[in-house]
């Protein structure tokens, strides 16, 4: 997806709006950005993941899958474990301009009432 210099509605831009969306929506879960974050910082097992981010492994499984799925996670066997990372380590810099943007905006964001902040314990149940 770009955007002319003149910010308006292009053939290109429609057709890429989907797919950004897409990504996006991929990115919406609180447990999933949980998990990009801290594979960041290098690969690791579901095992790893489940002590480090205090969630159930059937919780972390179905987010790894669902990453997995868009493509922006892949993992490599060794043995009888499964050792998950990135496939897209540019993926860090669209969350650190995310951060740029909630910053810039007072974290309206977070405070809007359709797409707020999710409680912490409603998060962590799903």
């Amino acid at each position: 997806m770009t955007i002319d210099s003149m910010r308006c509605m292009t053939a290109e831009i429609e057709a890429g709006v989907a797919p950004a969306a897409a990504l996006f929506h991929s990115l919406s879960d609180a447990t999933r950005l949980r998990i990009v974050q801290r594979l960041a910082c290098g690969e690791a097992r579901v095992v790893d993941l489940t002590e480090q981010l205090g969630l159930a492994q059937s919780t972390i499984s179905k987010h790894l899958a669902c990453l997995r799925d868009c493509g922006l996670v892949d993992y490599r066997t060794q043995g009888r474990q499964s050792f998950y990372s990135l496939t897209r380590p540019e993926l860090m810099d669209l969350l650190a301009a995310a951060e740029g943007v909630l910053a810039a905006t007072g974290d309206a964001v977070a405070l809007c009432p359709n797409y707020g902040t999710v409680p912490v314990a409603q998060e962590v149940g799903r």
